[in-house]
């Protein structure tokens, strides 16, 4: 059975109305990346970045899946296969869409981390400085995110997913931040076809077989009818 693994970015969630890296106006222009998302960021100034993820969370709880999000659980629940679901966002949208099993390679902002033990628990709405760990008690509980400068999660399970596709997608994806950006090759090499769905052509265009371009609320929902079609 054909296994279609999936790599999907902020794009995916931009049509629920999360902001972007890029977006003006957004959380992200408001800061520096360098000043909220990285471990120094943390040791640095622990309250800015733990305020930016509380506001973060609080976006994130507003908003709703879209028709992209829902296309996506329908294509794991309807192909023969495997479908593999990674994705770079910290929001639950996947989820709330109805997938299963999602591999999230950069953390969660639902999630809750103790830098000092490494548990992990449920975040509250609104994490405060010096919050202790549920486990050990230590005043260190940060986002469950993974910061620039931070290893993604779950690597090595990704890399065996790439290896067995047989169809490999990026959906709204810039194609600018490594390993994910990477994954093309990957998949290529295994001997994928792979695919990108983009409002634009990203940084990793040129390295896909085919390219869809538009709306991922209007081209996912297309992409899934014509691979779901071709397995009648």
């Amino acid at each position: 059975m054909e296994k279609i693994v999936i790599l999907t970015g902020a794009g995916i969630s931009a049509e629920s109305g999360l902001s972007t890296f890029r977006d003006e106006g957004g959380l992200w222009a408001q800061h520096r990346i360098e000043d909220v998302a990285t471990p120094e960021a943390f040791a640095r100034d622990p309250a800015l970045v733990q305020g930016f993820y509380n506001a973060r969370r609080v976006q994130a709880a507003k908003v709703q899946p879209n028709a992209a999000h829902q296309a996506l659980a329908r294509l794991q629940r309807d192909w023969s296969g495997d479908v593999i679901i990674v994705t770079q966002n910290i929001d639950n949208l996947h989820a709330a869409g109805g997938a299963v099993d999602v591999i999230h390679m950069h953390g969660s902002l639902d999630g809750a981390l103790c830098a000092a033990c490494g548990h992990r628990w449920t975040a509250p709405p609104e994490m405060a400085v010096g919050e202790p760990c549920p486990a050990c008690d230590a005043p260190t509980a940060r986002p469950d995110v993974v910061w620039f400068g931070e290893m993604p999660y779950r690597m090595d399970e990704i890399y065996d997913h790439l290896a067995g596709a047989s169809i490999f997608a990026a959906i709204g994806t810039s194609g600018q931040v490594y390993p994910a950006a990477a994954f093309v090759h990957e998949a290529q090499a295994a001997g994928a076809r792979t695919v990108e769905i983009n409002l634009e052509p990203s940084c990793a265009t040129a390295g896909f077989d085919d390219r869809i371009t538009g709306k991922a609320t209007k081209a996912v929902p297309q992409w899934v009818d014509h691979l779901l079609l071709q397995r009648i």
